[in-house]
C-alpha cells in the first residue's frame, strides 16, 4: 500500500473518531449551546499564549486593532459553521451530517478557483465531482 493512501486512511479514521465523539458529547448535554460554548473555550484556551509568542517574534508586527477584528470575525464564522454541524449531528443522523461537512472541501476549491484564480485541473475537478456525488448518494440512500 502506498504511503499517501495510508495517510488518507489514517485521516479518515481520525475524522470518523472525532465526529462520533463530538456527536456523542453534544447529544449528552442538556443544552447544546452551553456545550458549544465550553467546547470552544476549552479548545482555544492556549490561543492567546500562542498569539503573544508569535506576535513578539514578528519583525514587523501588524496593527492589533484590525487583526483582532479579523480574529473575532473568524471566531464567529467558526462558531456558526462548526456549531451548525454539531447541531446537525445532535438532531439527525451523524453519518449524513459528516458527509455534508466533508463537502466543504469542494466549496473551498470552488472559491479558490472562481475568486482567487487558483488552477483546478481535470483530475481535481473530477475528484471534487466525486465528493459531491458521494454526498448526493448518501442523502438519497438514507
Amino acid at each position: 500500500m502506498q504511503t499517501g493512501l495510508l495517510w488518507a486512511l489514517a485521516a479518515g479514521v481520525t475524522v470518523a473518531i472525532y465526529t462520533t465523539y463530538d456527536a456523542y458529547g453534544i447529544r449528552q448535554s442538556a443544552d447544546p449551546f452551553t456545550f458549544l460554548a465550553w467546547f470552544f473555550f476549552v479548545t482555544a484556551i492556549d490561543f492567546p499564549v500562542l498569539a503573544v509568542l508569535r506576535y513578539r517574534r514578528m519583525s514587523s508586527p501588524p496593527v492589533l486593532g484590525p487583526l483582532l477584528l479579523r480574529g473575532l470575525c473568524g471566531a464567529f464564522i467558526a462558531w456558526l459553521s462548526f456549531g451548525g454541524v454539531m447541531l446537525a449531528t445532535r438532531l439527525d443522523k451523524v453519518g449524513e451530517a459528516a458527509v455534508l461537512r466533508e463537502t466543504s472541501t469542494v466549496f473551498a476549491a470552488l472559491i479558490g478557483w472562481f475568486f482567487l484564480g487558483e488552477y483546478v485541473g481535470k483530475r481535481r475537478a473530477a475528484l471534487m465531482a466525486l465528493v459531491a456525488l458521494g454526498a448526493v448518494i448518501v442523502e438519497m440512500g438514507g
